[in-house]
């Protein structure tokens, strides 16, 4: 869930061994993609633009300082890096969990499990670029989001791998 971030310092308390894996990808593609989903409760920040830019902003800010203070203890996956080459990605997920890599991995959406996610249908599909850039059409109307981003829009590749 978009707001699972906050919690990585209890959970790093709590669980010292727990893995910890940083899914990201482009501010605007995620802001907007938050912006026009409807979650069932708790993401009342995806519902302005001024507050979902503020929010992925602070995102970015925690993620950095666990970088900082706890290197490694983070691992970052970038969607658009995992859509230019799925296996090197997939591996070095496992490889940071500790588990083996299965061919089944990439072919995911094969997988008959119930699934409960705003993202439910696109588990059903292979891995597509569809959505990249999606926010590009909608430009002239996300310049509270691009305002509120600040910093984090012009560097949110920087952070491949801490």
């Amino acid at each position: 869930m978009p707001n699972n971030w906050i919690h990585v310092g209890l959970i790093r308390l709590i669980l010292p061994n727990a893995k910890i894996i940083d899914a990201r990808r482009h501010p605007l593609d995620c802001g907007f993609s938050n912006f026009k989903q409807h979650f069932a409760k708790g993401q009342t920040f995806s519902y302005d633009l001024t507050h979902m830019g503020r929010y992925y902003a602070d995102y970015v800010r925690l993620m950095s300082h666990f970088d900082d203070v706890q290197p490694g203890k983070v691992h970052r996956v970038i969607h658009e890096a995992l859509l230019d080459d799925p296996e090197k990605e997939v591996r070095a997920l496992l490889a940071y969990c500790g588990l083996e890599f299965e061919e089944s991995c990439l072919k995911f959406y094969e997988n008959k499990r119930a699934v409960r996610t705003a993202s439910s249908e696109q588990v059903r599909q292979p891995l597509s670029r569809a959505a990249v850039d999606r926010w590009k059409r909608f430009e002239q109307w996300l310049d509270p989001l691009k305002a509120a981003l600040g910093p984090a829009l012009d560097s949110w590749d920087d952070a491949r791998r801490p």
